[in-house]
């Protein structure tokens, strides 16, 4: 197995109401999961491979619940990106080189047949975690906007974490609203629905955690 770290940052947007089922392992709000996700990699290798700097992002589809299956997914890798990055990246995000099922990614790969081509395209990627404010840009394939969740009445931000301590994905996730327009091969409208505002650090075994 190839030794692969990456470090960094997301934001992710899903058709689930706030607070996202799928995190507490219930049932997706409207029966199916669709998604939109960037990333930011401060920090990575995939063997001698840096990916310091780089970005890639991600739209996924399924008709039911993801562990169900039949989904699809369509990566796109930063246009800097060289071969051999892209290669690397595409690799860590369809799972491979990776225990089975300890990653996010291994999972939703596990649970898409369906692999569109992968796109090497610029990505416009800005996110402020702490203020759950950020957008995703990637031409001809799909635009998300983040921001606070406000409270409906009163126009107040309303702040809310989601702490998975043993979760695949993430630590602590700021929660806030998005909004995504996907008019690529897998197409999404979404409206002020979940996102998710976090760091990422990930190896071949998963979430790289401090020892308690």
């Amino acid at each position: 197995m190839i030794s692969w770290e990456i470090k960094g940052e997301a934001l992710g947007n899903c058709n689930c109401d706030y607070g996202c089922p799928c995190q507490f392992n219930a049932l997706p709000t409207h029966g199916s999961c669709e998604a939109a996700v960037g990333y930011q990699i401060n920090e990575g290798h995939f063997g001698d491979v840096s990916l310091d700097g780089l970005r890639a992002a991600m739209v996924v589809w399924w008709p039911g619940p993801v562990h169900e299956g039949n989904g699809k997914m369509q990566i796109i890798v930063d246009e800097k990106a060289n071969d051999e990055q892209r290669d690397a990246i595409v690799s860590i995000i369809h799972g491979e080189e990776t225990d089975p099922m300890s990653t996010v990614w291994s999972v939703y790969s596990t649970m898409c047949p369906t692999k569109l081509e992968t796109l090497s395209k610029p990505i416009e990627l800005e996110i402020d975690i702490e203020e759950r404010i950020g957008k995703i840009s990637v031409p001809d394939v799909f635009v998300t906007s983040g921001e606070p969740i406000r409270n409906p009445i009163t126009g107040a931000i309303h702040r809310a974490r989601i702490d998975l301590p043993y979760g695949f994905e993430y630590d602590i996730a700021e929660i806030g609203s998005a909004s995504t327009e996907a008019t690529g091969a897998i197409k999404l409208s979404l409206k002020k629905s979940y996102a998710q505002f976090n760091k990422f650090h990930m190896n071949n075994n998963g979430p790289v955690r401090k020892a308690a």
